[in-house]
């Protein structure tokens, strides 16, 4: 996967510099091992690779169904109107050829736009193929240069299951959201150390890459919560991976790195930030996270809140017809949505909404379904919506929140219990393991795939349609074809509306 550098000078004046003015000083070990890691060629398995095809696939179609919405659009292109580039990186659904730094940004946007990519859960949480954004349109970038053959979508592929790795197991053990910090954070950790090997760069390029990561700071998540909730957390992830492809281009340039970056007294990572704990990877570099990671099959909504969708949808035949008739409506959680769902007042946009436990369970009793539309202000303002959330309680179960954190387990469990005001109760409903969960696969993969083809046809139609389509139905059979190709694949054939 790793390459020969397009035309970046390397780093070793730094090397000497760093020796003769401050001695040379070994990497922290959690930044050593990471570089290490994203640079090494190691077997990873069979059903890593299987599940990053799927990941990839969910990506690209979240991306896809974003740009029916004005509100994405916006953002898109190049942030400086006229400037054109030759040979740049092509951003999928559209017919934007940009420098790879803009590019990242406006994939990843796309793809955590409606916050229907897949999601990793623990002490924190995020969506590592928010990446995406960055590995394959740096792919693209370096692969029309020229100068070398071009990547294929095997080397695409292994550096998703990389980064999904290093973002995965960092949140394991650190939780950015328990000091306020946003976990975009370890999407540009992720996302710096594999494309900063995909450019080229050894493993003390990669380390030097990675320091400036840490220590560059990392967005609050007051955009995730009242009374600010908005639409950056939308547009965040795409921050972070055009952030780390900046950051591997200046490492690459000879840039000096910080080797105590996270250890550094006072100044470092873990003081600043962690307020003295430390950072840690929770178990070896491999491949676990893409093995376990969730899909969001079915719903656009905070994931945390999926099963508890599940819950409402089972519940809906039984109250469908008395939904004027509850008086309470009883959930049960786990700590974690406690603390990021758990909303109660007025919800100020569509951002608001698909982050509120209570808006998802009582638009699907109100209507038996969940999209991206639910959000939308005409739903909002249905005035059964908030005559069902008024009736709600949410308590925090205790079980739960220990199977939530059992490495073994992952589960991400809900119960609903709705009373009656003549006192009668409807059973109490709990699901477990969400409908991505890697438990229940098998009874997945065909809604994820229905999925994909009802994302890929809200852009494309006919026999581009069908060829990708096609395409996710192969198997491991175009893991060969040279990046350039699959992303030809995704570009309109003729010029998008406008703003697209």
């Amino acid at each position: 996967m790793r390459r020969e550098r397009p035309g970046l000078p390397g780093g070793s004046a730094v090397n000497r510099f760093m020796e003769e003015n401050h001695g040379p000083r070994p990497y922290d070990a959690v930044i050593a091992e990471i570089a290490e890691y994203a640079t090494r060629d190691q077997p990873l398995s069979t059903l890593a690779y299987a599940t990053a095809r799927w990941s990839l696939a969910d990506a690209l179609g979240s991306a896809m169904l974003a740009l029916r919405h004005p509100s994405c659009q916006r953002l898109l292109g190049g942030l400086v109107p006229g400037v054109s580039v030759s040979r740049g990186a092509r951003v999928p659904g559209t017919h934007f050829e940009l420098d790879p730094i803009e590019a990242s940004f406006n994939l990843a946007t796309m793809i955590r736009w409606l916050d229907y990519n897949d999601t990793w859960l623990d002490r924190e949480w995020g969506h590592p193929s928010d990446n995406v954004g960055a590995i394959l349109m740096v792919a693209d970038w370096i692969s029309r240069q020229g100068s070398q053959p071009a990547l294929t979508m095997q080397d695409v592929l292994t550096a998703m299951i990389k980064a999904h790795e290093i973002q995965g197991v960092l949140s394991m053990s650190v939780a950015l959201n328990r000091v306020g910090y946003d976990h975009v954070w370890w999407v540009k950790v992720a996302s710096t150390a594999v494309v900063t090997a995909m450019l080229g760069g050894d493993r003390e390029a990669v380390a030097r890459a990675l320091s400036h990561a840490w220590i560059d700071g990392g967005s609050l998540r007051s955009y995730r919560h009242a009374p600010d909730t908005g639409s950056r957390k939308s547009w965040a992830a795409g921050d972070a991976a055009s952030r780390a492809v900046r950051l591997s281009l200046i490492a690459l340039r000879g840039e000096m790195g910080y080797p105590c970056a996270l250890t550094a007294p006072t100044w470092g990572f873990q003081d600043v930030v962690l307020h003295g704990d430390t950072v840690r990877l929770a178990r070896p570099l491999g491949n676990y996270v893409m093995e376990n990671i969730l899909f969001k099959v079915a719903y656009p909504a905070e994931f945390h809140g999926q099963t508890a969708i599940e819950c409402a949808l089972r519940l809906y035949p039984l109250v469908r017809a008395r939904l004027d008739e509850i008086e309470t409506i009883h959930i049960e959680t786990q700590e974690s949505a406690m603390r990021i769902i758990n909303k109660t007042g007025p919800l100020a946009n569509p951002a608001d909404r698909d982050h509120c436990l209570q808006f998802m369970v009582a638009a699907a009793l109100a209507t038996g379904h969940l999209d991206d539309e639910s959000y939308s202000q005409r739903t909002a303002e249905a005035p059964r919506i908030d005559a069902l959330r008024a009736c709600m309680t949410v308590e925090e179960n205790p079980a739960f929140s220990r199977a939530y954190l059992d490495p073994g387990r992952r589960a991400i469990a809900n119960a609903i219990t709705i009373r009656f005001k003549d006192g009668t109760t409807t059973p109490r409903v709990e699901v477990e393991y969400p409908l991505g969960h890697r438990r229940r696969r098998t009874e997945a993969l065909p809604l994820l795939g229905k999925k994909f083809r009802h994302n890929v046809s809200s852009r494309f139609s006919g026999q581009q349609r069908e060829r990708l389509l096609a395409l996710f139905d192969a198997g491991d059979a175009w893991d060969a074809m040279p990046v350039p190709d699959f992303v030809q694949l995704w570009i309109p054939p003729e010029e998008p509306e406008a703003g697209a």
